[in-house]
């Protein structure tokens, strides 16, 4: 290779170098916002990062990706919203093929109590320190991460995983193939759902009042204590259901399965003398709580540790 090749290669890569750097604008924009307000952050793909201070405001950084339209920013004190909007092309916009635009990241200050509702597509979430009175996230195929504390937390996927440390008196996580993991002070309700996703829960030195789950074909594995009277109702098709509960539960538990196995502490498996299907009916402790574990073609198992 000549110097003039070698030259003319090296001006190409900058000039390639120079683009990727200026493709991407910069954003830096701060709106008030009241500490108990609320803000909504929508984008289609590329990242959106939250994190918490102590100001009574929101400030947005990070960079718009190249062909994006414009970042609107709208609303007041109360109620704030983010949204990346990006061109229309053939009345279709993002979903029709056409759009060529690239990824935009979306860094995000808000006050710790401040709600917050967060719409994307393909776009990764991570969220840290929020303590607000609502928590929600709803996304297609990106990933989610949380730390946070709300009272109340909504998560919906599609394809996306779900990683998630919360402390919550509700929580309600939803899946189609994407894998759910939960944990953290969990002592009120949780419901988690998922068609092929694993779903995993495990609570931190708190007893759930009322905790459901439910999957075709992902398995279920819950790690947790119940409150008295509480409830826990499981159920899976042919995915594997595991619960461990202490040693002290006070609880009527039933299980049933088609043609899986069934494992309980001291109960006795029922089984048909003619046909599939088994069962049992055992009550631990007092039998203050109410458990059901319920399966068609998985195996469920109870454990008491």
């Amino acid at each position: 290779m000549t110097r003039a090749h070698i030259q003319r290669l090296a001006f190409g890569l900058a000039l390639l170098t120079a683009h990727g750097a200026f493709a991407a604008t910069p954003i830096n924009e701060s709106r008030p916002l009241d500490p108990r307000g609320r803000v909504e952050i929508e984008n289609v793909k590329g990242n959106v990062d939250v994190r918490v201070w102590d100001k009574p405001e929101v400030k947005i950084e990070g960079s718009l990706g190249e062909g994006v339209e414009r970042l609107e920013i709208d609303g007041d004190r109360e109620h704030l919203s983010i949204r990346v909007k990006y061109p229309n092309r053939s009345g279709m916009g993002v979903f029709g093929g056409s759009d060529k635009s690239e990824p935009t990241d979306l860094r995000v200050m808000v006050p710790v109590r401040a709600d917050l509702d967060i719409d994307v597509v393909s776009a990764d979430v991570n969220v840290e320190g929020v303590a607000s009175n609502e928590l929600s996230i709803d996304t297609v195929s990106g990933e989610v991460t949380v730390a946070a504390a709300p009272r109340e937390a909504d998560f919906d996927s599609v394809s996306g995983d779900l990683v998630l440390t919360v402390n919550s008196s509700r929580v309600s996580a939803e899946t189609v193939s994407g894998d759910l993991n939960l944990r953290g002070r969990l002592d009120g309700e949780v419901r988690v759902e998922t068609v092929s996703g694993r779903i995993d829960v495990s609570t931190l030195n708190t007893r759930v009042q009322k905790l459901s789950g439910s999957t075709v074909s992902g398995d279920i594995r819950i790690n947790t204590a119940l409150a008295t009277n509480g409830r826990i109702s499981l159920e899976t098709v042919s995915g594997d259901l595991d619960l461990t509960l202490p040693r002290n539960l006070s609880a009527n538990v039933r299980g049933e399965s088609f043609s899986g196995d069934l494992t309980a502490p001291g109960a006795q498996i029922n089984r048909p003398k003619h046909g599939p299907g088994s069962s049992f009916d055992h009550r631990y402790g007092n039998g203050d709580g109410d458990v059901t574990i319920e399966s068609f073609s998985g195996d469920a198992t109870l454990r008491l540790e």
